[in-house]
């Protein structure tokens, strides 16, 4: 048997490479992963901050995804990336730093889809008050809360570790940190259970409503009944609007339900591995989902691609 191969040879502590079958194949598939997220996020977010026809309440919130979604592909996941290949090399406070941008980036996430879920929620179920309740400066001040929520959150999450975490590492070369039962059960319970629950029943409610003013709009009768009652129903691009960020929800809870059952089985550890690309894979499907749903974003592309950004007055184009 040859000797394993160490991360530090110089070192009698170091760790030994942990490569996996055909890693380099599977590491050079995750690095173009990662700069597809990098590049589609970057498109949506010039695209909904060049062209003042996006500049709505909703593309706010898309925004502001699309920020945590490219922090994703250009911090996380190149570390993520580091770890695979077997060897910490970054040091042990680095290796908190990459702990918490992991939580910081998911709580973010999570955030953004409950807003995106309330906007849809009011826009659907109330949307004669929805101008009203709904207004740019309420949203932006949602955003920064939930920036900020989220950065507290996951400073106490990493909070004991700074000064405790070579109690962790068995060799050097090595980046794990483990958490305690309690910090387990306060993490998932903030990051995944609540929001989780709270976006699935709020989107279940505009799903209801939503089927609902279809049948009405099909039907002549209720059609006429609304015209002399002075019902007010969603607007067709209001309505477009939730199905595709229903879309994007749906993704999501599909992508990070795997993650929410293993930490609540096994707790916070190196075996969330393989959910944990999941989840970062998450953030490259948004902007296709996009894409595939959203004119405006097909035609910005062609925009941003072209060059036409770079024109005078190219910020007042008809996108929409």
């Amino acid at each position: 048997m040859e000797e394993a191969e160490l991360c530090f040879p110089e070192l009698n502590t170091s760790c030994s490479k942990t490569l996996r079958p055909r890693s380099k194949l599977f590491s050079s598939l995750l690095s173009f992963v990662t700069f597809l997220i990098v590049v589609l996020n970057l498109l949506v977010i010039i695209s909904i901050s060049h062209f003042r026809q996006l500049h709505t309440n909703t593309n706010l919130l898309v925004f502001s995804l699309a920020v945590t979604d490219f922090l994703v592909g250009l911090l996380q996941m190149p570390t993520e990336i580091l770890l695979y290949q077997g060897c910490w090399i970054l040091g042990d406070l680095l290796c908190v730093v990459n702990f918490f941008f992991g939580a910081f980036l998911i709580s973010v996430s999570v955030g953004n889809m409950v807003l995106i879920s309330v906007d849809r929620y009011v826009a659907i179920c109330d949307p004669m008050s929805y101008s009203t309740k709904v207004t740019l400066n309420r949203v932006q001040i949602c955003i920064c809360l939930c920036w900020l929520f989220s950065a507290l959150h996951s400073c106490w999450t990493v909070r004991n570790i700074f000064n405790q975490q070579d109690r962790y590492d068995l060799c050097y070369g090595e980046c794990i940190i483990e958490y305690q039962l309690t910090e387990v059960a306060f993490y998932t319970a903030v990051t995944f259970l609540g929001p989780i629950t709270v976006i699935t029943l709020l989107y279940l409610r505009v799903f209801v409503v939503a089927v609902s003013q279809a049948r009405a709009m099909r039907s002549h009768v209720a059609a006429v009944a609304d015209k002399h009652s002075g019902t007010v129903k969603p607007k067709k691009s209001e309505m477009k609007a939730a199905r595709t960020l229903g879309v994007v929800i749906f993704v999501f809870l599909l992508c990070y339900s795997p993650l929410c059952i293993i930490t609540i089985e096994v707790g916070l550890s190196s075996t969330l591995e393989l959910p944990m690309w999941v989840v970062y894979c998450n953030s490259g499907v948004n902007p296709l989902i996009y894409a595939l749903f959203y004119p405006w974003f097909r035609k910005s592309i062609k925009q941003i691609v072209t060059l036409q950004i770079l024109q005078p007055d190219s910020c007042d184009a008809n996108i929409l």
